[in-house]
């Protein structure tokens, strides 16, 4: 019924096309592809003829491709369907309904507002959706939920798991004709077994939440990073609103700034070093004790890459409240970005749970 084709320049195995974030996209709105055709952009007959075969065997078809591409794969589906565009991103036959999406978040964007509610039209069909959010949850029992999870829906609802940098996402997807008390089941099922990751029931990232929560309970925060360079503080400052709850970010990656700004002792960080959890402890009280936050993160790390006596992926992280401070020690893996924004989601959790 949904088949795809993705467009990618096979003379520079350096790039790619972002089509994961279109095809997610679709998944989410209840779409599921039978079939994905991946075609070199510069081969317009092989275009052609799977756009043609594609139109004749399924009933929706989408092409993907890079932005600077859309004009060309206009023309391509336009010779394939033997029709005019109607409208800027799609095409209809007297048996297909043909979409040009943009690759990335663009193409989601185009997805979510038009795609899908145009194929629900069509289809007589719409899909509920149920998204549950975590971070941290571990690879193992994820896969377990999930197939308790799939048991418990019979077959008559579809489950899709995506993670990145630590920050998972699971989908619930059923339509209108699915018993209530299924999908119900579903969700308490997952629910229960992720419980101790989860921080929301509504597709939302973590960095909205722990504002929201902030704002909530009347609270200030305040950063201060090391390894992950400010990734903290910009995350929470990309949510709307953030100025009535955020306070400072300070970028402490030098030892002496730690020590300058935050008060970390001379004898912490020759004992113990920059990277340790006295380190940690003591950065995030230096932010409580300034008097002007009731929240603080602070962050130390090693992102990469390894030596003898620095191993990637070792960090440590600090929550500090007017109450205490709690340090977490997490052990990443990955290369340096993946070890840099798993640690940023890592904080913006620890912090949520915190004042929850």
């Amino acid at each position: 019924m949904n088949a795809a084709v993705v467009l990618v320049n096979n003379k520079n195995p350096l790039s790619s096309v972002d089509f994961t974030a279109v095809t997610d996209a679709l998944l989410s709105g209840g779409i599921f592809l039978d079939e994905t055709v991946i075609v070199p952009y510069d081969a317009p007959m092989a275009v052609t003829s799977a756009l043609a075969r594609l139109i004749a065997d399924h009933r929706f078809v989408y092409l993907i491709c890079d932005g600077v591409l859309l004009s060309s794969a206009r023309e391509a589906l336009e010779a394939a369907a033997g029709e005019k565009f109607s409208a800027q991103s799609f095409l209809e036959t007297k048996d297909c309904l043909c979409f040009v999406l943009p690759a990335g978040e663009k193409g989601a964007e185009l997805v979510k507002n038009e795609t899908v509610p145009m194929v629900d039209e069509k289809r007589g069909n719409r899909y509920l959706r149920v998204c549950i959010r975590t971070v941290g949850a571990p690879s193992e029992l994820v896969r377990t939920a999930m197939k308790k999870a799939e048991a418990a829906a019979e077959g008559k609802l579809s489950l899709h798991v995506s993670t990145k940098f630590g920050n998972g996402r699971i989908e619930v997807l059923y339509d209108k004709d699915t018993p209530k008390m299924i999908a119900d089941e579903v969700v308490r099922v997952l629910a229960t077994e992720l419980a101790d990751f989860i921080y929301s029931m509504e597709d939302e990232g973590i960095e909205k939440r722990l504002v929201d929560l902030l704002k909530l309970r009347r609270m200030r925060i305040s950063t201060a990073e090391s390894f992950t360079g400010g990734g903290v503080g910009a995350a929470i400052v990309s949510v709307p609103g953030a100025s009535s709850v955020f306070y400072e970010g300070l970028n402490t990656y030098d030892s002496e700034s730690k020590a300058d700004r935050l008060g970390v002792s001379s004898f912490t960080l020759m004992q113990k070093g920059a990277v340790s959890d006295q380190t940690a402890y003591e950065m995030a009280a230096g932010l409580i004790n300034h008097g002007k936050c009731d929240v603080a993160i602070a962050t130390t790390g090693y992102a990469g890459p390894s030596t003898e006596n620095r191993p990637a992926g070792l960090c440590y992280i600090a929550i500090g409240t007017k109450n205490n401070v709690r340090v977490y020690r997490p052990q990443l893996t990955g290369d340096r970005e993946t070890i840099t924004k798993t640690a940023i989601q890592l904080a913006l959790y620890f912090a949520y749970c915190e004042i929850k």
